[in-house]
């Protein structure tokens, strides 16, 4: 019954069956979850340990989820909370930046300056958008991370950043803007200014 995940898998379906020890419906939640997460943890804690991060939230994910309350619209925010702050633990260990670039100097390429911001969404997926987007203020950058990467909507990324949807809203509208003046400065050749105003500081 389980057996691929397609792009209509049934997650309601799928996470209570895993709730019930199902380990075919447990990968079909992994595999619906992971490339989005695994890119949100990488975005915190660069490439190198983004794959162990990632597995010690699945390690907690896979442990708690019989005692998840909620469906296959909200496992995406709770496998998102639990993976930050996996993330955050390692960060705090390895006294390193919460938001650690993966080659900052190289951004996306974007051949039309009609739509930039609505191409920097279409874009983020790639690693050089990530990068882009780690060179924004830590709020503005885990915002649309949370909203573009992880598709979450504004209430429940508020859930995982322990903020308002309204802050979450507005840190989302200001690092795009900001996200599409850096492929803007990007594609004209000139080198990106990352330096921010004391309203936009984290």
């Amino acid at each position: 019954m389980f057996e691929g995940v397609g792009p209509d898998v049934d997650l309601d379906t799928a996470v209570g069956a895993a709730q019930g020890g199902d380990e075919h419906a447990f990968r079909v939640v992994y595999r619906a979850v992971q490339p989005q997460l695994l890119q949100y943890v990488r975005s915190l804690v660069g490439p190198v340990d983004a794959e162990d991060v990632a597995s010690e939230a699945w390690l907690q994910i896979a442990r708690d989820l019989p005692n998840f309350r909620g469906d296959g619209g909200s496992i995406r925010g709770w496998a998102a909370r639990i993976a930050r702050n996996r993330a955050l633990d390692h960060i705090r260990a390895r006294s390193r930046r919460p938001v650690s670039g993966a080659g900052v100097d190289e951004l996306v390429q974007l051949p039309d300056r009609a739509d930039t911001a609505g191409e920097a969404l279409d874009a983020v997926a790639t690693d050089r958008a990530l990068a882009a987007i780690a060179a924004l203020p830590r709020e503005q950058a885990e915002a649309v991370l949370l909203r573009v990467v992880m598709g979450l909507d504004s209430t429940s990324a508020a859930r995982v950043l322990g903020k308002r949807a309204g802050s979450v809203r507005m840190a989302t509208h200001r690092g795009l803007r900001r996200l599409a003046e850096i492929l803007e400065l990007e594609e004209d050749g000139q080198p990106a200014d990352v330096t921010f105003s004391a309203a936009e500081a984290p």
